[in-house]
Protein backbone atom coordinates (compact mmCIF):
# COMPACT_ATOMS: atom_id res chain seq x y z
CA UNK A 1 0.00 0.00 0.00
CA UNK A 2 1.29 3.44 -0.90
CA UNK A 3 1.19 6.43 1.44
CA UNK A 4 1.24 10.02 0.33
CA UNK A 5 2.45 13.22 1.90
CA UNK A 6 -0.24 14.88 4.02
CA UNK A 7 -1.18 18.51 3.43
CA UNK A 8 -0.78 19.99 6.94
CA UNK A 9 -2.82 23.08 6.07
CA UNK A 10 -5.94 20.91 6.03
CA UNK A 11 -5.34 19.44 9.49
CA UNK A 12 -6.05 20.76 12.96
CA UNK A 13 -3.27 20.88 15.54
CA UNK A 14 -4.93 18.09 17.51
CA UNK A 15 -4.64 15.85 14.44
CA UNK A 16 -0.93 16.46 13.92
CA UNK A 17 0.46 17.12 17.41
CA UNK A 18 1.34 14.26 19.75
CA UNK A 19 3.47 16.19 22.24
CA UNK A 20 2.99 15.87 25.99
CA UNK A 21 0.19 17.89 27.56
CA UNK A 22 2.55 20.49 29.05
CA UNK A 23 4.32 20.83 25.70
CA UNK A 24 1.21 22.05 23.92
CA UNK A 25 0.83 25.69 22.98
CA UNK A 26 -2.19 26.09 25.30
CA UNK A 27 0.18 26.13 28.28
CA UNK A 28 2.12 29.05 26.86
CA UNK A 29 -0.94 31.21 26.24
CA UNK A 30 -3.46 32.93 28.52
CA UNK A 31 -6.38 30.76 29.61
CA UNK A 32 -9.75 31.93 28.20
CA UNK A 33 -11.60 33.59 31.08
CA UNK A 34 -14.40 35.93 30.09
CA UNK A 35 -15.01 35.28 26.40
CA UNK A 36 -15.66 31.87 24.91
CA UNK A 37 -12.75 31.05 22.59
CA UNK A 38 -13.33 30.70 18.87
CA UNK A 39 -11.60 27.33 18.77
CA UNK A 40 -11.54 24.55 21.34
CA UNK A 41 -8.61 22.55 22.70
CA UNK A 42 -7.88 18.86 23.33
CA UNK A 43 -9.69 17.30 26.28
CA UNK A 44 -6.48 16.54 28.14
CA UNK A 45 -5.28 20.13 27.86
CA UNK A 46 -8.60 21.54 29.11
CA UNK A 47 -8.60 19.10 32.01
CA UNK A 48 -5.02 19.85 33.03
CA UNK A 49 -5.45 23.62 32.86
CA UNK A 50 -8.47 23.54 35.18
CA UNK A 51 -7.01 20.82 37.40
CA UNK A 52 -3.83 22.83 37.98
CA UNK A 53 -5.74 26.03 38.69
CA UNK A 54 -7.83 24.26 41.33
CA UNK A 55 -4.63 23.50 43.25
CA UNK A 56 -5.06 27.03 44.60
CA UNK A 57 -8.22 25.92 46.43
CA UNK A 58 -7.96 24.83 50.04
CA UNK A 59 -7.48 21.19 51.00
CA UNK A 60 -10.93 19.78 51.92
CA UNK A 61 -9.33 17.54 54.56
CA UNK A 62 -8.01 20.61 56.37
CA UNK A 63 -11.25 22.58 56.00
CA UNK A 64 -12.74 22.86 59.48
CA UNK A 65 -15.02 25.72 58.41
CA UNK A 66 -17.51 23.63 56.48
CA UNK A 67 -20.04 21.15 57.84
CA UNK A 68 -20.21 19.56 54.40
CA UNK A 69 -18.98 16.00 53.83
CA UNK A 70 -15.60 15.77 52.07
CA UNK A 71 -15.05 11.99 52.01
CA UNK A 72 -17.05 8.91 51.09
CA UNK A 73 -16.13 5.27 50.47
CA UNK A 74 -14.81 4.24 47.01
CA UNK A 75 -17.85 2.02 46.45
CA UNK A 76 -20.26 4.92 46.76
CA UNK A 77 -17.98 7.07 44.61
CA UNK A 78 -18.51 4.47 41.90
CA UNK A 79 -22.27 4.44 42.49
CA UNK A 80 -22.36 8.23 42.20
CA UNK A 81 -20.38 8.17 38.94
CA UNK A 82 -22.80 5.61 37.51
CA UNK A 83 -25.81 7.83 38.22
CA UNK A 84 -24.49 11.30 37.37
CA UNK A 85 -26.50 11.33 34.15
CA UNK A 86 -29.85 10.68 35.85
CA UNK A 87 -32.12 13.64 36.45
CA UNK A 88 -34.14 12.75 39.52
CA UNK A 89 -37.23 14.62 38.35
CA UNK A 90 -37.63 12.12 35.47
CA UNK A 91 -39.62 9.74 37.66
CA UNK A 92 -41.10 7.85 34.73
CA UNK A 93 -37.67 7.20 33.22
CA UNK A 94 -35.96 6.36 36.52
CA UNK A 95 -38.72 4.80 38.64
CA UNK A 96 -36.37 2.84 40.89
CA UNK A 97 -34.63 6.03 42.03
CA UNK A 98 -38.04 7.35 43.08
CA UNK A 99 -38.65 4.18 45.06
CA UNK A 100 -35.27 4.60 46.76
CA UNK A 101 -36.13 8.19 47.74
CA UNK A 102 -39.35 6.86 49.27
CA UNK A 103 -37.35 4.35 51.29
CA UNK A 104 -35.05 7.08 52.62
CA UNK A 105 -38.01 9.32 53.60
CA UNK A 106 -39.57 6.37 55.44
CA UNK A 107 -36.33 5.64 57.26
CA UNK A 108 -35.98 9.29 58.28
CA UNK A 109 -39.58 9.57 59.49
CA UNK A 110 -39.03 6.58 61.76
CA UNK A 111 -35.59 7.78 62.82
CA UNK A 112 -37.26 11.04 63.89
CA UNK A 113 -39.96 9.10 65.79
CA UNK A 114 -43.00 9.95 63.68
CA UNK A 115 -46.09 8.61 65.50
CA UNK A 116 -47.56 5.37 64.17
CA UNK A 117 -50.92 7.01 63.51
CA UNK A 118 -49.36 9.69 61.26
CA UNK A 119 -48.92 9.40 57.50
CA UNK A 120 -45.60 11.17 57.27
CA UNK A 121 -44.53 12.63 53.96
CA UNK A 122 -41.27 14.07 52.70
CA UNK A 123 -38.92 14.77 49.83
CA UNK A 124 -35.27 15.10 48.89
CA UNK A 125 -34.05 18.66 48.28
CA UNK A 126 -30.89 20.34 47.03
CA UNK A 127 -29.99 21.11 50.65
CA UNK A 128 -31.51 22.28 53.91
CA UNK A 129 -32.14 25.74 52.51
CA UNK A 130 -34.69 24.39 50.02
CA UNK A 131 -36.08 22.03 52.66
CA UNK A 132 -36.64 24.87 55.13
CA UNK A 133 -38.35 27.05 52.55
CA UNK A 134 -40.65 24.22 51.49
CA UNK A 135 -41.52 23.26 55.05
CA UNK A 136 -42.28 26.76 56.25
CA UNK A 137 -44.11 27.62 53.03
CA UNK A 138 -46.48 24.73 53.83
CA UNK A 139 -47.07 26.21 57.29
CA UNK A 140 -47.80 29.63 55.79
CA UNK A 141 -50.45 28.17 53.49
CA UNK A 142 -51.99 26.09 56.29
CA UNK A 143 -52.19 29.18 58.50
CA UNK A 144 -53.74 31.24 55.70
CA UNK A 145 -56.38 28.59 54.93
CA UNK A 146 -57.24 28.35 58.61
CA UNK A 147 -57.58 32.12 58.95
CA UNK A 148 -59.74 32.33 55.83
CA UNK A 149 -62.01 29.57 57.13
CA UNK A 150 -62.40 31.51 60.38
CA UNK A 151 -63.17 34.73 58.52
CA UNK A 152 -60.12 36.46 59.99
CA UNK A 153 -57.43 38.63 58.33
CA UNK A 154 -54.59 36.70 56.76
CA UNK A 155 -52.44 39.47 55.29
CA UNK A 156 -49.89 39.88 58.12
CA UNK A 157 -48.18 36.52 58.72
CA UNK A 158 -45.09 36.41 60.91
CA UNK A 159 -42.46 33.88 61.86
CA UNK A 160 -40.59 33.75 65.18
CA UNK A 161 -36.98 32.61 65.63
CA UNK A 162 -33.75 33.43 67.40
CA UNK A 163 -30.86 35.26 65.79
CA UNK A 164 -28.91 32.00 65.99
CA UNK A 165 -30.62 30.74 62.82
CA UNK A 166 -29.01 30.23 59.43
CA UNK A 167 -29.44 33.08 56.94
CA UNK A 168 -31.93 30.98 54.91
CA UNK A 169 -34.60 31.78 57.51
CA UNK A 170 -34.20 35.48 56.85
CA UNK A 171 -34.29 34.72 53.13
CA UNK A 172 -37.59 32.89 53.55
CA UNK A 173 -39.17 35.85 55.35
CA UNK A 174 -38.05 38.26 52.64
CA UNK A 175 -38.75 36.06 49.62
CA UNK A 176 -42.21 34.95 50.78
CA UNK A 177 -43.33 38.25 52.36
CA UNK A 178 -43.53 37.16 55.98
CA UNK A 179 -42.74 39.44 58.92
CA UNK A 180 -39.54 38.28 60.59
CA UNK A 181 -39.58 38.37 64.38
CA UNK A 182 -35.90 37.78 65.11
CA UNK A 183 -35.06 37.45 68.79
CA UNK A 184 -31.61 38.97 69.50
CA UNK A 185 -28.99 36.90 71.30
CA UNK A 186 -27.50 37.80 74.65
CA UNK A 187 -23.79 37.61 75.43
CA UNK A 188 -22.98 34.28 77.08
CA UNK A 189 -26.41 32.97 75.98
CA UNK A 190 -26.19 32.27 72.30
CA UNK A 191 -29.54 30.50 71.84
CA UNK A 192 -33.19 31.56 72.09
CA UNK A 193 -35.37 30.80 75.14
CA UNK A 194 -39.01 29.72 75.44
CA UNK A 195 -39.79 32.87 77.47
CA UNK A 196 -38.48 35.07 74.65
CA UNK A 197 -40.53 33.13 72.11
CA UNK A 198 -43.64 33.64 74.27
CA UNK A 199 -43.25 37.41 74.02
CA UNK A 200 -43.23 37.36 70.21
CA UNK A 201 -45.86 34.85 69.08
CA UNK A 202 -49.43 35.86 68.30
CA UNK A 203 -52.38 34.68 66.23
CA UNK A 204 -50.53 35.66 63.03
CA UNK A 205 -47.52 33.45 63.74
CA UNK A 206 -47.30 30.82 61.02
CA UNK A 207 -44.44 28.93 62.63
CA UNK A 208 -41.71 29.00 65.27
CA UNK A 209 -38.21 27.93 64.26
CA UNK A 210 -35.90 26.04 66.61
CA UNK A 211 -32.35 24.97 65.77
CA UNK A 212 -30.78 21.63 66.60
CA UNK A 213 -27.14 22.66 66.46
CA UNK A 214 -26.59 26.26 65.42
CA UNK A 215 -24.15 27.27 62.72
CA UNK A 216 -22.54 29.86 64.98
CA UNK A 217 -21.76 27.84 68.12
CA UNK A 218 -23.18 24.34 67.60
CA UNK A 219 -25.62 24.75 70.48
CA UNK A 220 -29.24 23.60 70.58
CA UNK A 221 -32.31 25.73 71.19
CA UNK A 222 -34.53 24.46 74.05
CA UNK A 223 -36.83 22.62 71.65
CA UNK A 224 -38.87 20.73 74.23
CA UNK A 225 -39.51 23.88 76.27
CA UNK A 226 -40.63 25.75 73.15
CA UNK A 227 -42.89 22.85 72.22
CA UNK A 228 -44.46 22.82 75.70
CA UNK A 229 -45.08 26.55 75.41
CA UNK A 230 -46.85 26.08 72.06
CA UNK A 231 -48.94 23.21 73.43
CA UNK A 232 -50.05 25.44 76.31
CA UNK A 233 -50.82 28.32 73.92
CA UNK A 234 -52.94 25.98 71.80
CA UNK A 235 -54.96 24.94 74.85
CA UNK A 236 -55.40 28.40 76.33
CA UNK A 237 -55.66 30.66 73.28
CA UNK A 238 -56.51 28.28 70.46
CA UNK A 239 -53.46 29.22 68.37
CA UNK A 240 -52.19 26.03 66.73
CA UNK A 241 -48.65 27.21 65.98
CA UNK A 242 -46.38 24.57 64.42
CA UNK A 243 -42.75 24.13 65.39
CA UNK A 244 -40.23 23.53 62.61
CA UNK A 245 -36.95 22.00 63.74
CA UNK A 246 -33.92 23.02 61.71
CA UNK A 247 -31.90 19.85 62.04
CA UNK A 248 -29.51 20.73 59.22
CA UNK A 249 -26.50 20.13 61.44
CA UNK A 250 -27.84 18.07 64.33
CA UNK A 251 -30.52 15.91 62.76
CA UNK A 252 -28.08 13.14 61.91
CA UNK A 253 -26.18 13.43 65.20
CA UNK A 254 -28.81 13.53 67.96
CA UNK A 255 -30.58 10.23 67.10
CA UNK A 256 -27.31 8.33 67.48
CA UNK A 257 -25.48 10.26 70.21
CA UNK A 258 -28.47 11.50 72.26
CA UNK A 259 -31.23 8.96 71.51
CA UNK A 260 -33.29 9.94 74.57
CA UNK A 261 -33.24 13.65 73.75
CA UNK A 262 -36.74 14.85 72.85
CA UNK A 263 -36.51 17.21 69.92
CA UNK A 264 -38.32 15.44 67.07
CA UNK A 265 -41.83 14.17 66.25
CA UNK A 266 -42.16 12.86 69.80
CA UNK A 267 -43.09 16.46 70.57
CA UNK A 268 -46.68 17.39 69.72
CA UNK A 269 -46.09 20.69 67.93
CA UNK A 270 -43.10 19.57 65.85
CA UNK A 271 -44.74 19.40 62.44
CA UNK A 272 -41.72 19.48 60.12
CA UNK A 273 -38.01 18.73 60.24
CA UNK A 274 -35.24 19.45 57.78
CA UNK A 275 -31.89 17.71 57.78
CA UNK A 276 -28.78 17.97 55.60
CA UNK A 277 -27.67 14.69 54.14
CA UNK A 278 -24.50 16.42 52.99
CA UNK A 279 -23.50 17.35 56.53
CA UNK A 280 -23.57 14.65 59.19
CA UNK A 281 -25.66 12.49 56.88
CA UNK A 282 -22.17 11.79 55.47
CA UNK A 283 -23.05 12.42 51.79
CA UNK A 284 -21.35 14.75 49.32
CA UNK A 285 -23.21 18.02 48.52
CA UNK A 286 -25.88 18.79 47.75
CA UNK A 287 -28.64 16.81 49.39
CA UNK A 288 -31.18 17.80 52.03
CA UNK A 289 -34.37 16.24 53.30
CA UNK A 290 -37.73 17.58 54.43
CA UNK A 291 -40.02 15.37 56.50
CA UNK A 292 -43.53 16.51 57.44
CA UNK A 293 -45.16 14.91 60.47
CA UNK A 294 -48.35 14.07 58.53
CA UNK A 295 -49.59 14.55 54.98
CA UNK A 296 -52.23 16.94 56.34
CA UNK A 297 -49.40 19.35 57.19
CA UNK A 298 -48.71 19.83 53.47
CA UNK A 299 -51.57 21.64 51.66
CA UNK A 300 -52.59 19.89 48.44
CA UNK A 301 -52.44 23.19 46.56
CA UNK A 302 -48.65 23.24 46.88
CA UNK A 303 -48.16 19.85 45.26
CA UNK A 304 -47.94 19.91 41.46
CA UNK A 305 -48.90 17.03 39.20
CA UNK A 306 -46.75 16.91 36.07
CA UNK A 307 -47.14 14.55 33.11
CA UNK A 308 -44.93 15.98 30.37
CA UNK A 309 -41.94 13.83 31.35
CA UNK A 310 -43.88 10.63 30.75
CA UNK A 311 -46.19 9.26 33.43
CA UNK A 312 -47.85 11.54 35.98
CA UNK A 313 -45.68 12.56 38.90
CA UNK A 314 -46.20 14.67 42.02
CA UNK A 315 -43.70 17.43 42.64
CA UNK A 316 -43.06 19.66 45.65
CA UNK A 317 -39.86 21.58 45.17
CA UNK A 318 -38.37 25.00 44.47
CA UNK A 319 -35.81 23.56 42.08
CA UNK A 320 -37.28 21.28 39.42
CA UNK A 321 -34.27 19.31 38.24
CA UNK A 322 -31.70 17.72 40.50
CA UNK A 323 -29.24 14.88 40.31
CA UNK A 324 -30.09 11.39 41.51
CA UNK A 325 -26.61 10.49 42.71
CA UNK A 326 -26.75 12.02 46.19
CA UNK A 327 -30.14 10.44 46.89
CA UNK A 328 -28.65 7.06 46.03
CA UNK A 329 -25.57 7.88 48.11
CA UNK A 330 -27.79 8.60 51.12
CA UNK A 331 -29.50 5.24 50.74
CA UNK A 332 -26.08 3.57 50.38
CA UNK A 333 -25.01 5.03 53.72
CA UNK A 334 -28.20 3.91 55.43
CA UNK A 335 -27.93 0.28 54.35
CA UNK A 336 -24.12 0.21 54.50
CA UNK A 337 -23.75 1.67 58.00
CA UNK A 338 -27.06 1.02 59.70
CA UNK A 339 -27.77 2.59 63.08
CA UNK A 340 -24.73 0.96 64.67
CA UNK A 341 -22.39 2.32 61.99
CA UNK A 342 -23.75 5.85 62.26
CA UNK A 343 -23.48 5.63 66.05
CA UNK A 344 -19.83 4.56 65.89
CA UNK A 345 -18.94 7.39 63.49
CA UNK A 346 -20.83 10.04 65.46
CA UNK A 347 -19.28 8.89 68.73
CA UNK A 348 -15.79 9.05 67.20
CA UNK A 349 -16.40 12.60 66.02
CA UNK A 350 -17.84 13.64 69.39
CA UNK A 351 -14.90 12.08 71.25
CA UNK A 352 -12.36 13.78 69.01
CA UNK A 353 -14.07 17.17 69.34
CA UNK A 354 -14.29 16.75 73.12
CA UNK A 355 -10.60 15.82 73.27
CA UNK A 356 -9.61 18.91 71.27
CA UNK A 357 -11.85 21.17 73.38
CA UNK A 358 -10.27 19.87 76.58
CA UNK A 359 -6.74 20.40 75.28
CA UNK A 360 -7.57 23.96 74.23
CA UNK A 361 -9.22 24.67 77.58
CA UNK A 362 -6.25 23.29 79.52
CA UNK A 363 -3.90 25.82 77.93
CA UNK A 364 -5.76 28.55 79.78
CA UNK A 365 -5.71 30.67 76.65
CA UNK A 366 -9.12 29.78 75.18
CA UNK A 367 -12.71 29.94 76.40
CA UNK A 368 -14.93 27.20 74.98
CA UNK A 369 -18.31 28.66 74.01
CA UNK A 370 -20.34 25.51 73.34
CA UNK A 371 -20.05 23.70 76.65
CA UNK A 372 -23.33 21.98 75.70
CA UNK A 373 -22.00 19.09 73.60
CA UNK A 374 -24.67 18.77 70.90
CA UNK A 375 -22.42 18.55 67.83
CA UNK A 376 -18.82 17.50 67.14
CA UNK A 377 -17.86 21.15 66.96
CA UNK A 378 -15.70 23.49 69.01
CA UNK A 379 -16.43 27.21 69.18
CA UNK A 380 -14.04 29.30 71.27
CA UNK A 381 -12.82 32.80 71.90
CA UNK A 382 -9.48 34.10 73.14
CA UNK A 383 -8.74 34.95 76.76
CA UNK A 384 -6.86 38.25 77.10
CA UNK A 385 -4.72 37.65 74.02
CA UNK A 386 -2.78 40.58 72.51
CA UNK A 387 -4.20 39.68 69.08
CA UNK A 388 -7.56 38.70 67.57
CA UNK A 389 -9.13 35.43 66.44
CA UNK A 390 -8.96 36.84 62.92
CA UNK A 391 -5.18 37.05 63.15
CA UNK A 392 -5.03 33.54 64.58
CA UNK A 393 -7.20 32.27 61.74
CA UNK A 394 -4.88 33.89 59.17
CA UNK A 395 -1.83 32.41 60.88
CA UNK A 396 -3.31 28.91 60.74
CA UNK A 397 -4.10 29.40 57.06
CA UNK A 398 -0.38 29.56 56.40
CA UNK A 399 -0.20 25.91 57.46
CA UNK A 400 -3.19 25.03 55.26
CA UNK A 401 -5.80 24.91 58.06
CA UNK A 402 -9.10 26.59 57.24
CA UNK A 403 -10.59 27.69 60.56
CA UNK A 404 -13.18 30.51 60.33
CA UNK A 405 -13.28 33.50 62.64
CA UNK A 406 -16.39 35.67 62.86
CA UNK A 407 -18.56 37.85 65.07
CA UNK A 408 -21.76 36.45 66.58
CA UNK A 409 -25.18 37.89 65.58
CA UNK A 410 -27.06 40.91 66.93
CA UNK A 411 -26.65 41.75 70.64
CA UNK A 412 -23.63 39.48 70.81
CA UNK A 413 -21.86 41.04 67.84
CA UNK A 414 -19.00 42.13 70.07
CA UNK A 415 -18.02 38.51 70.59
CA UNK A 416 -15.52 37.19 68.04
CA UNK A 417 -15.09 33.44 67.92
CA UNK A 418 -13.42 30.68 65.97
CA UNK A 419 -15.17 27.43 65.06
CA UNK A 420 -13.84 24.01 64.15
CA UNK A 421 -16.11 21.31 62.74
CA UNK A 422 -14.80 17.79 63.33
CA UNK A 423 -15.83 15.41 60.55
CA UNK A 424 -15.79 11.70 59.86
CA UNK A 425 -12.33 11.59 58.28
CA UNK A 426 -10.66 13.80 60.93
CA UNK A 427 -8.72 11.34 63.09
CA UNK A 428 -7.24 11.74 66.58
CA UNK A 429 -3.84 12.12 64.92
CA UNK A 430 -5.18 15.04 62.88
CA UNK A 431 -6.57 16.55 66.08
CA UNK A 432 -3.10 16.38 67.64
CA UNK A 433 -1.54 18.04 64.61
CA UNK A 434 -4.17 20.78 64.59
CA UNK A 435 -3.76 21.47 68.29
CA UNK A 436 0.02 21.67 67.91
CA UNK A 437 -0.32 24.17 65.06
CA UNK A 438 -2.85 26.27 67.01
CA UNK A 439 -0.45 26.53 69.97
CA UNK A 440 2.46 27.31 67.66
CA UNK A 441 0.43 29.99 65.84
CA UNK A 442 -0.66 31.47 69.17
CA UNK A 443 2.93 31.74 70.42
CA UNK A 444 4.10 33.17 67.11
CA UNK A 445 1.49 35.94 67.24
CA UNK A 446 2.23 36.56 70.92
CA UNK A 447 5.94 36.99 70.20
CA UNK A 448 5.23 39.17 67.19
CA UNK A 449 3.07 41.46 69.30
CA UNK A 450 5.75 41.66 72.00
CA UNK A 451 8.38 42.52 69.41
CA UNK A 452 6.11 45.20 67.92
CA UNK A 453 5.65 46.81 71.31
CA UNK A 454 9.39 46.71 71.96
CA UNK A 455 10.05 48.44 68.64
CA UNK A 456 7.47 51.11 69.43
CA UNK A 457 9.02 51.59 72.86
CA UNK A 458 12.42 51.95 71.25
CA UNK A 459 11.11 54.65 68.90
CA UNK A 460 9.85 56.63 71.86
CA UNK A 461 13.30 56.57 73.51
CA UNK A 462 15.55 57.33 70.58
CA UNK A 463 19.02 58.60 71.49
CA UNK A 464 21.06 61.00 69.41
CA UNK A 465 24.15 59.03 68.35
CA UNK A 466 25.86 61.73 66.28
Amino acid sequence: MLSKKVDLSTKKESETDHTTTYGRRFFGEPVPKYVMPEEGMPARAAYQLIHDELNLDGNPSLNLASFVTTWMEPEVDKLIAESLDKNYVDNDEYPQTTIIQERVVNMLARLFNAPDDCESIGTATIGSSEAIMLGVLAHKWSWRKRRQAEGKPWDHPNIVMGADVHTVWEKFARYFDVELKLIPLQEDTYIVSADEVAKEIDENTICVAAVLGTTFTGQMDPIKEINDLLVDIKKTKGWDIPLHVDGASGGFVAPFVHPDLEWDFRLEQVKSINVSGHKYGLVYPGIGWLVMRDKTDLPDELVFKVNYLGGEMTNYSLNFSKGSSTILAQYYNFIRLGKSGYTDIMQNMMNNSRYLAEKLHDTGKFEIINKQRTLPLIAFRLKDAPFTVFQLSNQLRQKGWIVPAYYLPENAQGVAVMRMVIKENFSRDMVELLFSDIVEAYHSLELSETERKEREKGKENLSLLY
